[in-house]
């Protein structure tokens, strides 16, 4: 595949972080923390988790950016490893609900729904409220952009699982988003 994108400053900032140079590793952490912060918490209950779930996330980052092979951005790269971290740790809460398997579909009539009109934070506290399953399946499908499919083999479940787990993800943050447009009209 090719080179993407990746100037001198990233390629040397790379090389030097391969190295275990402390300076370049601080100066990756201080470029990437904000944003994979935001990643982790969508996939974290609490605060405390998504510090958990990015720590590991950056240990990882370090062990095995030697193994950074260009060929995607670094930003994609680490988002990744944060994902996956996050998969990981959330994985054996997953194994523990019943995670139900269907074939066809149900939830309420909905119109076509966008979650662009409301506040960040807001969908962020609504995301972390629902229950792991449906949180991770959620992010994958509308954040992350996975299809059901991967999102199955991902999760260990089958694909009518994702589908349902989404759509009940969905109908669930349209009613609190609805509950709190009713305070706030009230």
């Amino acid at each position: 595949m090719q080179n993407i994108g990746h100037d001198n400053e990233e390629k040397q900032l790379i090389a030097d972080c391969s190295k275990g140079n402390g300076k370049a590793q601080r100066a990756l952490y201080e470029r990437y923390y904000r944003k994979m912060y935001v990643v982790a918490l969508r996939y974290a209950k609490t605060t405390f988790e998504a510090e958990d779930i990015l720590q590991e996330s950056f240990i990882k980052i370090f062990n095995h950016i030697k193994d950074f092979s260009f060929d995607s951005s670094l930003d994609y790269w680490i988002k990744r490893i944060v994902v996956n971290t996050a998969l990981k740790q959330n994985r054996k809460k997953l194994e523990k609900m019943n995670m139900d398997d269907v074939t066809e579909i149900f939830n309420e009539p909905t119109e076509d729904f966008t979650f662009s009109d409301y506040n960040f934070q807001e969908l962020l506290k609504m995301i972390q409220q629902l229950s792991t399953g449906y949180q991770m399946v959620f992010n994958l499908y509308a954040i992350e952009g996975y299809k059901h499919s991967e999102i199955a083999t991902m999760l260990g479940i089958s694909e009518g699982t994702s589908k349902s787990q989404y759509a009940r993800a969905k109908v669930l943050i349209q009613k609190m988003l609805e509950k709190e447009e009713q305070k706030v009209n009230a």
